[in-house]
């Protein structure tokens, strides 16, 4: 999906949401799979890896002791890609098939197969969900995303990462929104935040230390405020 049309998948597709964190430790990826775990109860859902410096999305939600492809298996996946076969593949996280890195096997995944392998999933699943990592968000990678949601907590940093991050998501064409987490140290307010950033406000509140015991234990769920954040990103598409 990269903006020269090259690199990433092409047309913005309303299937399709991204996740990005506006800096690191917001919490994005586990947005982006509670993101996913809702969107399996309504379709078939696919959650996507595409942070290449973390440590694989199969350790945050449980799975890195479980069987099936990860993104270093599909290097041959090029061409005209059976979206089926893929998914098939994949290890099961309830009833969201998880595509992601492998710690063990660290390293980018050819561009060509990125590209074709997000195609073929975006073909035949009703909810594909990216989590983009800033690196993959720099480099064009919302291009075929119909909406993306940038997580930010409300501070300064938060502040800078989001304006950074904002011209490459919204050149792609995607529709972008702030989701806005934790306490304000220095008073810093979510509408004050998303003004600041120029984009619009999906959703505003308070963090959740539970749920980062809970994907510690492996058993990440989507109640209270985190939960409610993906509730808002799958409403806003």
């Amino acid at each position: 999906m990269e903006q020269d049309g090259g690199a990433w998948a092409a047309v913005a597709d309303r299937r399709v949401l991204g996740v990005v964190g506006a800096r690191g430790g917001v919490g994005a990826s586990t947005l982006a799979a509670l993101v996913a775990a809702r969107g399996s109860r309504r379709t078939a859902t696919v959650l996507v890896d595409l942070d290449e410096a973390a440590g694989g999305l199969d350790v945050l939600v449980g799975l890195e002791g479980t069987d099936g492809a990860r993104w270093p298996d599909l290097a041959q996946a090029r061409g005209d890609v059976d979206g089926h076969d893929v998914v098939a593949l994949l290890p099961r996280w309830g009833r969201v098939a998880v595509l992601s890195a492998d710690r063990a096997r660290p390293g980018p995944v050819d561009r060509e197969v990125r590209s074709d392998v997000l195609r073929a999933l975006t073909a035949v699943a009703g909810l594909v969900v990216l989590d983009l990592g800033r690196g993959a968000a720099l480099a064009g990678g919302a291009a075929g995303c119909g909406g993306v949601a940038l997580l930010a907590s409300r501070d300064l940093r938060s502040v800078a990462g989001a304006v950074a991050l904002r011209g490459a998501l919204t050149a792609t064409g995607a529709d972008v929104g702030l989701v806005v987490r934790g306490p304000a140290p220095g008073g810093l307010g979510a509408a004050e935040l998303a003004e600041a950033v120029g984009l619009p406000l999906l959703w505003a509140g308070r963090g959740d230390r539970r749920v980062g015991r809970a994907a510690e234990q492996g058993v990440l769920t989507g109640h209270g405020p985190a939960g409610a954040a993906a509730a808002a990103v799958l409403e806003a598409w």
